[in-house]
């Protein structure tokens, strides 16, 4: 046999064996790319549009680019609870912050439960189960419906929960937005419950309210708990002791799939849990509103306060 052919097989043999090599080689350092955990599309953090979801958008950020080696992208303002929720569901963003009575009437459809704890129990179960999607620990506040008056009316008639003004109700007006005079969660089932029968119902736009109060066109108003403009007028809220609004207690709401690729991100946003009452996110909102300052500087400043951050 010629000595020249056998020796030139087992050099095509091992330059075989070589380049096989190589191409598992590559195929090893390829999967081990694949599984790394730096995740090239990022986590995308969204919010509706206006304040309050701003600057709760920009927490999230923040607390994720501090405690992640994550990519981070921050859109607020990105549209309504449809926007939003959407965007999550189908995978174009990653984690928003939503409220319980949100979820439960405006989402899923279902009647209101008046329980905090079983309202968000509800949400949890069924957004898991219909849509992957994960409620996280709620922040703490509520930004419900609520009753505000002037520190001066509220000391006149010793105001402190809305069965107060059961007794003084028709020597005041109540200032109100549209849509609040209409539901049936609105003034109607507020004067059925409380009985309340007032001296004149003003209904106005939303951006004249605080200002008519302000004047002493109106005594009473209807308001959002977390707005900033409580703040800056310094209102009372009256307790709602016969808990006729629904619960809307904010949390994060993120994708399981994230979740699964990241299971860190749990507990980091749940570093959040409890942080914030409705008194402190009202302030967190003027700071925006009133003072004009970005929304991610009062996050930040809040963030550092509580430790949260560097």
């Amino acid at each position: 046999m010629d000595t020249n052919i056998v020796k030139g097989a087992g050099l095509m043999k091992i330059t075989g064996l070589k380049k096989v090599g190589i191409l598992l080689l590559v195929l090893i350092m390829t999967t081990l790319v694949g599984c790394s955990t730096k995740d090239d599309k990022g986590i995308t953090v969204v919010g509706k549009n206006f304040t309050e979801q701003d600057v709760m958008a920009n927490m999230l950020g923040l607390l994720l680019e501090e405690h992640t080696d994550q990519k981070i992208t921050v859109k607020s303002f990105l549209g309504g609870t449809d926007v939003c929720f959407n965007a999550v569901k189908n995978g174009s963003a990653d984690v928003y912050v939503e409220y319980t009575g949100t979820g439960l009437m405006n989402i899923l459809g279902e009647e209101v439960i008046l329980d905090p704890q079983e309202a968000y129990n509800k949400v949890k179960e069924e957004f898991s189960t219909n849509y992957n999607l994960e409620w996280l620990e709620s922040i703490g506040f509520n930004n419900t419906y609520a009753v505000a008056v002037p520190q001066e009316i509220a000391q006149k008639y010793n105001l402190k929960k809305i069965s107060d003004l059961q007794a003084v109700a028709g020597e005041l007006t109540f200032g109100t937005m549209q849509e609040f005079l209409e539901r049936d969660d609105g003034m109607k089932g507020l004067q059925k419950t409380y009985q309340l029968n007032f001296k004149g119902i003003k209904a106005m736009d939303a951006g004249l309210k605080y200002k008519a109060l302000a004047e002493g066109q109106v005594d009473i108003i209807d308001a959002f708990a977390t707005d900033g403009m409580l703040v800056k007028y310094n209102l009372v809220l009256l307790e709602d002791d016969k808990n006729f609004f629904p619960p809307y207690y904010a949390a994060p709401l993120i994708r399981s799939e994230t979740l699964k690729k990241h299971p860190e991100l749990k507990e980091i946003l749940n570093k959040l849990a409890g942080k914030l009452d409705d008194r402190a996110m009202a302030e967190l909102n003027a700071q925006v509103d009133v003072e004009k300052k970005k929304a991610r500087d009062v996050a930040k400043t809040w963030l550092q306060q509580e430790g949260l951050i560097q």
